[in-house]
């Protein structure tokens, strides 16, 4: 495994840059590799990679500007036409999930069963594990852009959001959901 080392006057070999951005709802961190986002965490967020923190530069970049621009047209209570660059380091399997993930329309909901059901008719099997989608909904790298905040239980609850319950309602209350 090759490892980048940081320097804080070049970027050119760093491998993580961070940016906060600080909307209404409480500081969100970025992260990117410096093309592609690949991490949107709200402050207190389960799975947050602190270790990220001190691992990477803080600074400004074309995709951090780009996802802010997201940010504020999401916060602004419009739909944005674009998704950021995305670029996510993981299974096949969570990346189905998350693909999945980013075709619920804003102000729409979906089951953890229902999004089981969508993957295991993509991979012709007769079933998926709800909870097995439930554990990548909730590991979910990429906040809001990829909205696991739109993920609710079968009967409609609120479960589990690793942003946490009061910022799931908010931003649910913010697409008119609520």
């Amino acid at each position: 495994m090759v490892h980048y080392h940081c320097f804080s006057d070049k970027h050119i070999l760093c491998k993580n840059y961070i940016y906060h951005y600080n909307p209404h709802l409480g500081s969100i961190t970025l992260a990117s590799d410096g093309k592609s986002l690949t991490g949107l965490w709200l402050d207190g967020q389960k799975y947050f990679p602190y270790k990220l923190i001190s691992e990477s530069i803080k600074t400004e970049l074309p995709i951090f500007t780009q996802t802010c621009n997201w940010l504020d047209t999401y916060f602004s209570v419009k739909v944005p036409d674009f998704t950021p660059p995305i670029s996510l380091n993981t299974t096949p399997f969570r990346k189905v999930v998350y693909e999945v993930l980013l075709s619920i329309p804003y102000g729409q909901t979906m089951t953890y069963g229902e999004i089981a059901n969508i993957i295991a008719k993509q991979k012709g099997i007769e079933c998926m594990s709800a909870q097995a989608v439930g554990g990548v909904v909730g590991h979910n790298p990429i906040s809001i852009i990829i909205p696991c905040h739109r993920v609710v239980g079968t009967d409609g609850s609120l479960t589990g959001y690793a942003g946490g319950p009061d910022k799931k309602i908010e931003l649910l209350k913010l697409e008119k959901v609520l």
